[in-house]
């Protein structure tokens, strides 16, 4: 699937129509079981994935399917209640659509969540890792195809695609709140299948210390895009090979529940400080 301009700027224009002025600054994607953050969300405004022209409805587990938009910890956010997957069927400029979109709507920002396997041994499943860069290196990016120069130029540098500045806020953040707070790189693999304990061993020698489903194509385009970015991944379980026990859905989600808490504190308290 690729979209032109104008269905980027129809999706825009519905969206805005629905918002009486209001003009978001921050946006939120919020995975596997983290969507409640988008609950708390102030004087809020609930668009339905399925009502906004071009959006692609999301089918994962954890995962409500809607914009929220409001004020949270005193910045005006959108918040996505649940992505849309490539394993879902999707392609990646159907998975990183949204951000476009939101690019448009006047987000700068953008703070992207993720429930992931954790690669790194000498850490713990239920960690919170602060996201530092990320691998993927077997799939095509979501910005294949004829660029869109409204949004960036052809050959996007990607050296700093997970803002400095903003990773400085989360330290501060964290410490304030004393939550501890990993630092590392994500890899992202296709799905829907965890991955083997062969992919996990490999995944570690290229440097990664978690792995999941998401994030890096929405990262990409929001790069692409000049937006600044802030990524977090809740180490939800042991990758694949660590501990003699296979992997399940329920485990991300019951962790994710867990971390509801902590996760809810340091995303409110990174809001306030940008």
């Amino acid at each position: 699937m690729t979209y032109s301009f104008t269905q980027y700027e129809q999706s825009a224009d519905y969206i805005r129509g629905k918002l009486n002025g209001f003009v978001p600054r921050v946006a939120m994607v919020l995975g596997s079981g983290l969507g409640f953050l988008g609950d708390t969300v102030e004087d809020s405004i609930a668009i339905p994935y399925g009502d906004i022209p071009h959006f692609k409805a999301s089918t994962a587990p954890g995962h409500k399917g809607q914009l929220v938009f409001g004020v949270l910890s005193g910045q005006r956010v959108a918040v996505m209640q649940g992505r849309v997957h490539h394993y879902e069927g999707y392609s990646y400029e159907e998975v990183s659509y949204a951000v476009r979109v939101l690019r448009l709507l006047g987000c700068d920002t953008l703070i992207v969540t993720n429930a992931a396997g954790c690669v790194n041994t000498r850490w713990s499943a239920g960690e919170l890792m602060l996201i530092t860069d990320h691998i993927k290196l077997f799939s095509e990016s979501p910005l294949r195809g004829e660029n869109l120069p409204e949004f960036g130029v052809r050959f996007p540098d990607a050296s700093r695609l997970y803002t400095p500045r903003l990773q400085e806020v989360a330290r501060k953040a964290a410490q304030k709140l004393n939550i501890p707070l990993r630092e590392g790189v994500y890899m992202y693999f296709h799905g829907p299948q965890y991955e083997t304990p062969a992919e996990i061993r490999a995944a570690r020698v290229l440097g990664a210390d978690a792995a999941g489903m998401s994030t890096a194509p929405e990262v990409i385009a929001a790069g692409h895009c000049g937006m600044e970015v802030l990524g977090f991944s809740l180490l939800s379980n042991m990758a694949a090979g660590i501990l003699d026990q296979p992997l399940s859905e329920q485990e991300v989600l019951r962790a994710a529940e867990n971390a509801r808490h902590q996760f809810s504190a340091l995303v409110l308290e990174c809001l306030a400080g940008l």
